[in-house]
């Protein structure tokens, strides 16, 4: 359970309570006194953080339960981004909804008060009245989107945020730095039904204990403003976070952290039982070493080998980061999205890579310059180039800022060309684009075509818009070769698997136009997969379950074998950072088995480091054989003709005879 919270009167409490699956949940609520426990809405939804108004006349809460469906504007799927809402609940059916109309046919909101005791003017006692509660559900006059953070204010009126609807990989907006990524803070008022404004943009929030101010967390700045209007100079209190004075005793920490940890594991591991593991005996084995641990870094360690005694995958460990140094001493190294040589002439642009366009982080700084292959680069923002070090000690700190750089051409001929770019301060996404245009290439050259192929680097958001962006061209191709090598794991597989197992039944043909199987985007012939020892975590989920369904054959090595998966990171008092193996995966065939062990291949295979120097593709030549093999015996899918369309026009009759004549 989560998202506890205590009415005004301090006798009742709500909270979030699990349901089926991982994402329904139901909101409760208990009488303290004698343990009375009500359900408030039936588990149907994913139903969370509920809150009582602080005049104790309703309980809050949000809830994805919107169903208005948004196309894909790609594969004609159909999701819900759209799904959640602030819900209220009048607690009595004498209580008013203030969303409703009086009999005079105007809003009932208005009228309303707190009700107060008139001696204490303290909030009175919280009725609530069993019968009918989940029927007196209402969603609040807003639009749906994505809320988050509902909390009590003065006055009876609520604060959330909202945030904007965005993609995984925060490509949705015209830069990474823009504003509008973050959520905006807004307050309504119930009495009067209406919402308002208040920081347009911010990182977060809470609320001062009489619910009167909010403290706004906003790039890094404090500052205290009214909870129910618009702050100003005058209501504004703008907090100097260099006056906060904080003594640590690292030592005591780290015994306290190490405390909380083994707490966070006992409790979250997924095994009631730590799978026969000792645990408190593994916490008195390692406890002596605290008292030796002399850094952040060493405090860690020592973790990571406590977590290692559970044997168990997705157990991790991230040391607490701190003494970073200031701004200039964190700044990325530049990178130009180019292999760049050393030749008598001096530090030639060999290649720019190309990159993808639906890519927005593959893209190569010196491609949108014009630069092209052969261009010698002479100077980085004015002072020369090296001969022998070359431009990357000039581009050290220059990631994501300006630079200028200056070229001519090998022979020299001609005026130099400077140019401002902007250097990048990954280049892995351009190189794996550039990865996969290669291994396509090879697939079409080794079959002749009949190949299509599929690389999923993740079972995320980003492997997710990879399967998608090229799963309509290669999944026409006969066969299909679903590459999940350095698959590093996620949570999407089913999601891939139902996209794998569509059949098609027929087509649908258009004057002028390819045919469209029937279901869409459907393999067409034999699927062949390949996997390696790098393949993990939901990649490990995935290769099982291509073998399970019996879609095709796997080929590669044995799979990584981690399929107890972690939910979310755990931050220790010290900063710290760990994470718990929550959730086991279990397989009709395997059992237990594949965690710690992987999932092996049908057909064994390696590229070894000799076949990568020669520039051999072993892998990928046996399952393209593999492919082509079966293709001879399964041919693939194909349309119909127009040969045996049906006959529509109207039957052939005899010509009538001419009439007797009289």
């Amino acid at each position: 359970m989560r998202d506890l919270a205590f009415s005004p009167d301090g006798a009742w409490v709500t909270w979030s309570h699990p349901g089926i699956g991982r994402s329904l949940r139901q909101i409760k609520m208990a009488r303290i006194k004698d343990r009375t426990v009500i359900d408030v809405t039936d588990g149907r939804f994913e139903d969370e953080n509920p809150v009582f108004t602080r005049d104790g006349r309703y309980l809050a809460f949000l809830s994805w339960r919107g169903f208005d469906p948004v196309y894909d504007v790609h594969t004609g799927d159909l999701s819900f981004p759209l799904g959640c809402k602030p819900y209220l609940v009048p607690l009595s059916s004498a209580t008013p909804s203030p969303f409703a109309l009086t009999p005079e046919g105007r809003p009932a909101a208005g009228g309303l008060d707190p009700v107060e005791d008139e001696e204490t003017g303290e909030p009175g006692a919280v009725t609530v009245e069993v019968e009918g509660l989940e029927s007196r559900v209402t969603p609040f006059p807003v639009t749906a989107s994505k809320y988050s953070a509902l909390h009590p204010v003065a006055g009876g009126g609520l604060v959330w945020l909202r945030w904007p609807i965005s993609g995984a990989l925060g490509e949705t907006f015209a830069n990474p730095n823009d504003m509008t990524g973050r959520p905006t803070l807004e307050y309504f008022h119930i009495s009067k039904a209406k919402k308002s404004e208040l920081v347009a943009h911010l990182d977060w929030f809470t609320v001062s204990g009489d619910g009167t101010r909010l403290v706004v967390v906003d790039e890094g700045d404090l500052r205290a403003v009214p909870s129910t209007e618009l702050g100003d100079s005058d209501t504004t209190t703008w907090i100097d976070t260099r006056r906060i004075l904080h003594t640590v005793d690292p030592p005591a920490e780290w015994r306290q952290a190490y405390e909380e940890a083994g707490r966070i594991v006992r409790d979250y591991f997924w095994d009631p039982g730590m799978c026969g593991i000792d645990w408190n005996g593994v916490l008195a084995q390692y406890r002596p070493l605290v008292e030796r641990v002399a850094s952040p870094d060493e405090f860690a360690d020592l973790l990571r080998e406590v977590l290692g005694e559970l044997g168990t995958s997705h157990a991790y460990v991230a040391a607490a980061r701190r003494n970073e140094g200031p701004p200039h001493y964190q700044r990325w190294q530049g990178l130009l999205g180019a292999d760049l040589v050393r030749r008598d002439a001096g530090w030639v642009v060999k290649r720019i890579l190309p990159g993808d366009s639906s890519d927005s982080r593959a893209r190569s700084p010196l491609a949108g310059a014009g630069i092209r292959d052969g261009a010698v680069l002479t100077h980085v923002d004015g002072r020369p180039v090296d001969p022998v070090t070359g431009p990357f000690p000039l581009l050290a700190g220059a990631g994501a800022t300006t630079v200028e750089l200056t070229f001519t051409t090998a022979e020299g001929e001609g005026p130099s060309r400077r140019v401002a770019i902007v250097p990048l301060v990954d280049d892995r996404p351009l190189r794996y684009q550039d990865w996969v245009s290669k291994r396509r290439a090879v697939t079409r050259e080794l079959s002749d075509g009949r190949c299509g192929y599929l690389h999923i680097p993740d079972l995320g958001g980003s492997g997710w818009a990879q399967f998608n962006r090229d799963v309509r061209m290669e999944m026409s191709r006969p066969a299909l070769i679903v590459d999940v090598r350095g698959n590093a794991g996620g949570h999407i597989s089913e999601l891939v698997i139902e996209k794998l197992t569509r059949t098609i039944l027929g087509w649908d043909l258009t004057r002028d136009a390819e045919p469209v199987s029937y279901a869409s985007n459907a393999p067409r012939g034999p699927i062949v997969a390949l996997a390696d020892e790098a393949t993990s975590s939901d990649g490990d989920m995935i290769t099982a379950a291509i073998k399970l369904l019996k879609l095709g054959p796997v080929v590669g090595q044995r799979t990584w074998g981690g399929v107890v998966g972690m939910t979310g990171r755990h931050r220790l008092g010290d900063g710290t950072v760990i994470t718990v193996p929550m959730n086991a995966a279990w397989f009709d065939a395997y059992g237990w088995s594949v965690e710690n062990h992987g999932v092996a291949p049908d057909v064994e295979s390696l590229r070894t480091p000799l076949d990568w120097a020669e520039g051999r593709h072993r892998e990928m030549d046996d399952a393209i054989e593999l492919a082509l093999d079966l293709l001879s015996s399964n041919p693939p899918a194909t349309p119909p003709t127009y040969a045996d369309t049906p006959n529509l026009g109207r039957p052939h009759l005899p010509p009538r005879p001419d009439p007797e004549p009289e």
